[in-house]
């Protein structure tokens, strides 16, 4: 892949669409003019036509000290600048603007012209330049990227007051992810779908086109590391082409925890003279998911799933890593845990972390950031929304699972207008989008759809003897469930795979805990859940005894431990913040890797 910018001089300069990569690109990261825009007034005070009055680095969000901006106020817009000179070398190619995430309701004007909107902070979108900008000229990129104050959106933990509050942590308002260009052909591919079958050693290969031209042809070849194993083409009559890649039965190698094992593809797009208008590189695991009684197998195998809840705050960069580098170590000390995947919690991760997944056997559940939403609104946006992280995922091997929505409480079925049609409409959507994963229409609280494929609770009772009550009603099909139980709060449980989807979250800080002893109970600024532990031993008894009664459970196929780190004032990680231990990662690791009873 080559670029102007290499990852080395270029803050996040590592190609951000790692499975759908193209030789020729141009990462924009780095310095752009920058200005708040408090009152949102922006447009009637002309920013748009002129020179900005800040600076900043993207792609940090302007609360964040990696920005050079670190103001933590509601900004209700921000408006970014910046003139590019795109590469002459792309003569004959239309140019293609991506920006990976933009918190929350973007505008994108170049050389003047208006080419994008797009409402939504956690999905990429990409603008088409074709006759505004071209190869060899000069282009003139301005964002606006409002945020406003009190309007409700799908934007999880992210405060809705000045200061961090109880699980609410610092706001993140526009830029936070790469922001990036790429040249192609008219007639071009777009990202494709990969979908295995490891019965019949296949990987389907659907691959949408922009543009047309007559009698194309698309091409994937597979290979490993010994070479190339399997190769397909088809006559382009539709809209997205599809190949299936049989692979042959010696060269079959599903992708697991214990082995990662992904294969190369290379795409191209042909016309009738033989001409290649695109080519490009992606890559697809040979894995399954599939349920049999409240067993989740994974390539035919039960696999208990050891889950971290993961919300992926950094104190420097917030919801941006501050590097490629902590994508890959916050797996890495997760799996020195005693993990083996994560629930990545009321955020959409970067693809890179995905990636990094993939690549090291990482389990993952995908989640939609939805806290902040209207759910008596009949305003759907947010669908739409999932619907655009949907389809940037659906590749990836490393996930396991999808949760649309999280904590959802609809105690009278009428209290809150319109709450079953859109836990109904997101999970309808997941299952239309993805028929090859498991889908939770809700984690924890209001359960509303009876034909979900598993079925979950959150259940953060400190002592293990009464947690083990707690969950004891599973063997007779009357599992935990949150909320009232003399109210209809949820549906029946209707005998799927059940897992308590967070747990734990214990509260240890062992410089606070000696501050607050030696002013003999003085107040202690953080929180966990529950009773605190008095000391470090009685947090590794509890910790392995709520980890017991799960692993115990022949009727469960999964838990997830809150959390991986510190987040700000929530003091319940097995990491501090700054990603440091807290805790003998020895002992952490021994107390969750006892084979589990329903393996």
């Amino acid at each position: 892949m080559a670029s102007a910018n290499q990852a080395g001089e270029t803050p996040r300069g590592e190609y951000p669409r790692p499975q759908f990569t193209r030789q020729d690109w141009l990462c924009l990261n780095g310095r752009w003019q920058f200005e708040i825009d408090f009152g949102d007034s922006g447009i009637e005070r002309g920013v748009r036509d002129r020179e900005l009055t800040g600076a900043i680095t993207v792609p940090f969000c302007p609360e964040s000290e990696l920005s050079g901006v670190g103001n933590v106020d509601f900004l209700n817009a921000v408006w970014y600048r910046r003139d590019v000179a795109i590469p002459a070398a792309w003569e004959g190619r239309t140019v293609l603007l991506h920006f990976q995430a933009v918190d929350y309701d973007a505008t994108v004007w170049v050389n003047g012209v208006e080419v994008a909107r797009h409402r939504g902070g956690f999905s990429p979108f990409t603008c088409d330049l074709g006759g505004v900008a071209g190869p060899g000229t000069k282009a003139t990129i301005v964002v606006r990227a409002r945020d406003l104050k009190g309007r409700a959106k799908p934007g999880g933990k992210q405060s809705t007051s000045y200061a961090n509050r109880g699980c609410h942590y610092t706001r993140t308002t526009g830029i936070w992810q790469s922001v990036w260009m790429e040249p192609v052909n008219a007639a071009h591919m777009r990202r494709p779908r990969l979908t295995p079958d490891v019965g019949n050693g296949t990987i389907t290969v659907d691959v949408p086109l922009g543009g047309r031209r007559p009698a194309m042809v698309v091409r994937a070849r597979l290979s490993d590391g010994d070479g190339e194993c399997a190769a397909a083409e088809v006559a382009v009559r539709d809209f997205s082409p599809r190949l299936v890649l049989t692979i042959p039965e010696g060269k079959r190698r599903p992708w697991s925890i214990e082995d990662p094992h992904l294969y190369d593809i290379a795409l191209e797009l042909v016309d009738a003279d033989g001409t290649v208008l695109d080519s490009a590189e992606t890559y697809a695991g040979l894995r399954s998911i599939t349920i049999d009684g409240k067993k989740v197998l994974i390539n035919g195998e039960s696999v208990f799933q050891r889950l971290v809840l993961d919300q992926g705050y950094y104190p420097d960069g917030i919801l941006t890593a501050p590097s490629d580098e902590a994508l890959k170590k916050d797996i890495e000390l997760s799996m020195a845990a005693g993990f083996n995947g994560a629930r990545l919690h009321q955020k959409v991760f970067e693809e890179r972390f995905l990636y990094h997944a993939d690549k090291m056997g990482y389990l993952v559940w995908g989640e939609f950031a939805d806290w902040g939403i209207d759910r008596s609104s009949p305003e759907a946006t947010y669908v739409t929304q999932w619907l655009e992280v949907l389809e940037r995922d659906y590749s990836h091997p490393s996930i396991v699972g999808w949760c649309p929505l999280n904590e959802t409480a609809q105690p009278i079925p009428d209290e809150i207008p319109g709450l079953d049609d859109v836990t109904k409409a997101m999970f309808l959507a997941t299952k239309a989008m993805d028929t090859t994963r498991p889908v939770l229409d809700t984690s924890g609280y209001s359960h509303r759809v009876s034909v979900a494929d598993v079925y979950d609770c959150h259940d953060y009772q400190q002592d293990p003897a009464k947690f083990k009550e707690n969950q004891a009603g599973l063997a007779d099909g009357k599992p935990f469930t949150n909320g009232p139980a003399d109210r209809p709060w949820s549906i029946h449980y209707r005998g799927q795979p059940y897992f308590v989807s967070e747990f734990g979250g214990i509260w240890w800080n062992a410089e606070l805990a000696a501050a607050a002893a030696a002013q003999k109970g003085g107040r202690q600024d953080s929180w966990g859940y529950g009773e605190r532990v008095k000391d470090l031993e009685e947090f590794y008894v509890r910790f392995e005894g709520l980890c017991g009664v799960l692993l115990d459970d022949p009727d469960m196929f999964a838990y997830c431990y809150t959390q991986l780190t510190d987040v700000y004032q929530e003091q319940n990680g097995i990491y501090h913040f700054d990603r440091s231990p807290k805790f003998d990662m020895a002992r952490i690791n021994a107390a969750q890797t006892k084979k589990a009873a329903i393996e």
